[in-house]
């Protein structure tokens, strides 16, 4: 075309020399081989590249889609299929709501409480109760095993009275230890261990009793702990911040450990994240079954003289980081570390000792070195 041969060589510019002749029409090539490029005139063997700067394909690349990614697909619906388990104990003294808080976390009747029916007296001594539920929700089927104890820190007298929560932790171990060395032992090991035992706080204000710090210094070391101050609508927000403050310094004059852990964070993504929980540990928190309308919305509180509590509002409380934590963002977290740690820590002692003992005898001397 007209246009394509001014693009080449224009009329009015042709140069006499010959060297000056050459070097044009190099450039007028150039130009040319531009524009067929830009046209997508170029013939396919002419644009082929030095093997030496084609970038490197994968094997995937060269020889279509594997498929890889599809195991995380695999993974989900086999979990779906089998299902969840999840354990979780309440520990503190009678009338601090702590039925009332995990029916709260799971929007449930899950407590041994609700179940019943019927106001129970305070037992003379700690007692072990659990109940378990199948809880599903969006096709998601979670077996939920809530371990109370009541009695505990009731008594005049309360020396000592965290030694039978410790032995039915260590029996779990046991129990789970057993299902493991026995010669034909199940596909699927029943895992009744604790992954969590919240411990509630009275709302004193001041500091942590006596037996709050030697349960949460003995049991930290066997599983994870997570502390809240039970009913903290009753305190002020200076209070509560100073109470919270007290609490932490308390934690750390006495080397007690509560999760999430430190010396566990798997990396530097791990540990910002909880760093933040730690600094809000322990968790203020305020539970309710009742729904109110609040402005149009229903929302789960608590009526005072003085207007509406909003548990899932965290300028009221902080609830709402309680659940986050143990059931949307940490509840694997924590079944892996009871796992991995506590229990490992457990099956290498009990390992260590041989089979002489006997499992009460076992579970006596891992109370006593604690």
């Amino acid at each position: 075309s007209s246009a394509l041969a001014s693009t080449i060589l224009p009329t009015n510019q042709f140069p006499m020399d010959y060297p000056e002749v050459k070097k044009y029409f190099l450039v007028s090539l150039l130009k040319l081989l531009s524009h067929l490029k830009s046209c997508d005139l170029m013939p396919s063997a002419c644009l082929k590249v030095s093997p030496s700067v084609q970038p490197e394909k994968t094997e995937s690349e060269q020889f279509g889609y594997v498929g890889i990614d599809s195991i995380l697909e695999q993974m989900r619906r086999k979990a779906m299929k089998q299902g969840f388990e999840f354990n979780i104990m309440v520990v503190g003294q009678s009338g601090l709501g702590k039925a009332t808080l995990i029916n709260t976390l799971f929007k449930s009747k899950v407590s041994r409480k609700s179940i019943a029916g019927t106001e129970e007296q305070i037992p003379l001594m700690v007692e072990m109760k659990s109940i378990s539920h199948e809880i599903e929700e969006k096709g998601v089927r979670m077996k939920l095993t809530v371990i109370d104890t009541p009695g505990f820190g009731d008594q005049v007298n309360n020396e000592n009275c965290w030694q039978p929560i410790m032995k039915f932790i260590n029996n779990q171990y046991e129990t789970y230890l057993k299902e493991e060395l026995t010669v034909n032992r199940k596909k699927r090991i029943p895992d009744t261990r604790v992954h969590c035992c919240i411990y509630f706080i009275a709302p004193t204000g001041h500091s942590l009793r006596p037996l709050d710090i030697e349960f949460m210094r003995r049991l930290s070391k066997v599983v994870n702990i997570v502390p809240v101050i039970a009913k903290a609508d009753t305190l002020t927000l200076e209070e509560r911040d100073f109470f919270k403050q007290k609490i932490r310094e308390d934690l750390q004059k006495h080397d007690i450990n509560v999760y999430p852990q430190r010396q566990f964070d798997e990396d530097k993504e791990d540990q910002i994240m909880n760093d933040k929980i730690r600094e809000m540990v322990p968790f203020a928190v305020v539970g309710s079954n009742l729904e109110y309308q609040v402005n149009g919305r229903r929302i789960l509180g608590r009526k005072t003289k003085w207007g509406t509590v909003e548990v899932e509002n965290i300028t009221h409380c902080e609830f709402a980081y309680l659940r986050d934590l143990l059931i949307r963002t940490h509840m694997q977290n924590l079944k892996d570390v009871t796992s991995n740690i506590h229990y490992e820590a457990y099956r290498v002692q009990r390992l260590s000792e041989g089979n002489g003992l006997s499992e009460g005898e076992t579970v006596k001397d891992l109370n006593s070195n604690v």
